[in-house]
């Protein structure tokens, strides 16, 4: 199964959060951290996703999506580790290519069993960190707990600040970051298609903006 472009999570992917000199990629000239504030920064829920792939069965892969992403980035800008992510994927807001797909993550369970995937009325996800650790000027391996379908399991992103400055369209000062991770899937009772051959390690890209 191949990492593809999506974005806790959300997640969600939070917090590349070392306020040195970021480091060009690519030839692209280093952004002025100089600037960046601690405090509470609260994630912009229109702009703030994380996506999902998996292997369909060897053939191809498949993408998923979720949107709406809430929540909260307390950043110290002195101290990274005492920096901390709080946020909620509402899983109900899941975009994929086929409709019927959508109506089995929402079916209840057959005989009042348990469902295949989320079921009716699914709770949002919710990601609190437990640990920001820096990695590097502009990066951090955040640990933390993901909860989703009623279990809670321990989940690391690896993050990157992404892009920083006032929103123009709203002068907010604002932080953007990416994210990866990979969930195993089984572990939150979404267990349908593993002995098909549908993966259970699902890779998730997180793409979040903070604003203050």
């Amino acid at each position: 199964m191949r990492k593809t472009v999506l974005t806790i999570a959300g997640a969600a992917g939070v917090t590349a959060l070392t306020f040195g000199a970021l480091n060009a990629q690519g030839g692209a000239p280093a952004l002025d951290t100089s600037s960046v504030e601690s405090g509470t920064y609260v994630a912009d829920a229109g702009h703030s996703m994380v996506s999902w792939s998996v292997s369909h069965l060897g053939f191809n892969d498949y993408f998923g999506i979720f949107g709406d992403v809430s929540g909260t980035l307390e950043l110290d800008v002195d101290n990274i580790s005492n920096s901390s992510v709080d946020v909620t994927i509402p899983i109900s807001s899941v975009v994929v290519p086929s409709q019927g797909l959508k109506d089995h993550f929402f079916r209840a369970g057959a005989n009042g069993g348990a469902p295949d995937f989320w079921g009716p009325d699914p709770e949002p996800a919710r990601f609190v960190s437990t640990m920001v650790h820096s990695t590097g000027d502009t990066t951090a391996e955040i640990m933390g707990n993901l909860t989703m379908n009623g279990e809670t399991h321990s989940v690391k992103i690896h993050a990157e600040l992404s892009g920083l400055g006032n929103n123009p369209m709203n002068q907010k000062a604002t932080l953007g970051f990416h994210g990866t991770a990979t969930i195993t899937r089984s572990q939150f009772g979404v267990s349908f298609g593993i002995p098909f051959g549908i993966p259970d390690q699902v890779p998730l890209e997180i793409s979040v903006a903070f604003e203050k």
